[in-house]
C-alpha cells in the first residue's frame, strides 16, 4: 500500500454541472462581448464614418488659401461693379461684374472650385477681359460671401450659374454669346447648367469629374486606400439625400450629351490624380459639337492648369472662343 502524505480532493459528481455551467457562462460572455465590439465597429464603419464624410462635404466651410485673397478686379486694373443677385431657387449670391471696354464680344461667367471663392477666377477673368468679354465672377452657394446652408459639389450650384446668366442678360443687358468657364466643382456646375439652359452658348470645363458617385469612389481610394463599396456609395447617397437630388441625375456624361451641338472646351492637367485626363477624354468623347476641343496641360496640381501652363491655356481659350458663334 502507498500512503499519500496529503489528502487529494476529488471533485464530487455534484460539482461537475456547476463547472460546466460556469464555463458556458464565460464562453457566452466572451461571445456577447465579441458581437458587441463587432456591432460597434460595424456602426462606426458603415454609419458614423460615412456620415462624417458627408457632413464634411455638405456643411463644412473652409476657404483654401489663394494668392489673390484680398484682391478685387481693381487689383488687375479692371473697372468693376459689386453685384447681388439670386440663384434660380432664391439663394442670395455676391459677385463682381466687369464690363468690357467698348463693344463686348460676349460675356463670360466664371465659376470657382470647392472651398474657393470668386478670387480664384480673377486671373482667368483678367485674360477674358483682354479678349474683349464682359465678365461675371461670383461666390457659389455656401462659399465666400454668398448665402446657402449646404454644398452639393455642383448639382444645386448649377442653379447659381443659371441665376448668374439670367442676371447678366436681364440686369446688365450683357452681350451674347454667354460662355460659362468653370474649374472643378465650378466646371461640373457649368456643364449641368448648360444642359438646362440654351442661354449658355459654350462651356469651358476645367478639371470636371464624370459623375458624383464615380468621383466619391475615386477619392476614397486615392486618399484613404479603401474600396469604394460600400463606404463611398453611402457617402454619395447620403450627400444626395441631404442635397435633395438623385445620384443618377448628377452625371456629367449625360449632361455633356444634353448640351448638344454647343461648343465645349475640356481642360485637364496631366499629373492631376484627382481628376485625371481620362475623365476629360471621356467627357470629350460624349460631346456632340463639331466645335468641341480638349487640351491636356503639363503640371500636377488639380485645377491649376491656368497658373502652371498659362501660355498654352490662354492659346487654347483664344482659339476656342474664336469659333464660338457670335451673338447666340
Amino acid at each position: 500500500m502507498i500512503l499519500l502524505d496529503r489528502e487529494v480532493s476529488v471533485p464530487q459528481s455534484s460539482s461537475i454541472p456547476r463547472i460546466v455551467r460556469n464555463a458556458l457562462l464565460v464562453g457566452a460572455a466572451l461571445v456577447a462581448s465579441f458581437f458587441d465590439i463587432a456591432l460597434h465597429l460595424f456602426f462606426l464603419a458603415l454609419i458614423l464614418v460615412p456620415w462624417f464624410f458627408t457632413t464634411m462635404i455638405t456643411h463644412r466651410q473652409y476657404h483654401f488659401p489663394d494668392p489673390n485673397d484680398g484682391k478685387t478686379p481693381i487689383s488687375y486694373h479692371l473697372d468693376f461693379r459689386w453685384i447681388d443677385f439670386a440663384s434660380t431657387d432664391g439663394i442670395p449670391l455676391k459677385g463682381w461684374y466687369i464690363p468690357a471696354e467698348g463693344t463686348a464680344r460676349g460675356t463670360i461667367v466664371y465659376c470657382h472650385g470647392l472651398n474657393r471663392t470668386r478670387v480664384e477666377m480673377l486671373p482667368d477673368a483678367a485674360f477674358g477681359h483682354s479678349l474683349g468679354y464682359n465678365g461675371l465672377l461670383f461666390d457659389l452657394r455656401h462659399q465666400g460671401a454668398s448665402g446657402g446652408a449646404i454644398t452639393t459639389l455642383g448639382y444645386q450650384e448649377r442653379l447659381d450659374v443659371l441665376g448668374a446668366v439670367r442676371y447678366a442678360l436681364e440686369q446688365q443687358q450683357a452681350a451674347r454669346p454667354v460662355v460659362v468657364w468653370g474649374v472643378s466643382m465650378g466646371a461640373a456646375s457649368a456643364l449641368m447648367a448648360a444642359a438646362e439652359s440654351a442661354d449658355i452658348s459654350a462651356v469651358i470645363s476645367d478639371s470636371s469629374f464624370d459623375s458624383f458617385l464615380g468621383t466619391a469612389r475615386h477619392h476614397l481610394k486615392l486618399f484613404l486606400h479603401l474600396p469604394g463599396f460600400p463606404l463611398a456609395d453611402e457617402v454619395a447617397y447620403w450627400t444626395a439625400w441631404r442635397g435633395h437630388f438623385r445620384l443618377q441625375d448628377f452625371d456629367l456624361v449625360k449632361a455633356t450629351e444634353r448640351i448638344g451641338n454647343r461648343p465645349i472646351l475640356f481642360v485637364a492637367v496631366e499629373g492631376d490624380a484627382r481628376m485625371p485626363p481620362s475623365v476629360a477624354r471621356e467627357l470629350y468623347a460624349h460631346a456632340q459639337s463639331p466645335l468641341k476641343k480638349i487640351i491636356v496641360l503639363p503640371g500636377h496640381r488639380h485645377g491649376e492648369g491656368f497658373n502652371q501652363a498659362t501660355a498654352a491655356y490662354e492659346k487654347a481659350v483664344t482659339d476656342f472662343l474664336a469659333n464660338v458663334p457670335a451673338g447666340k
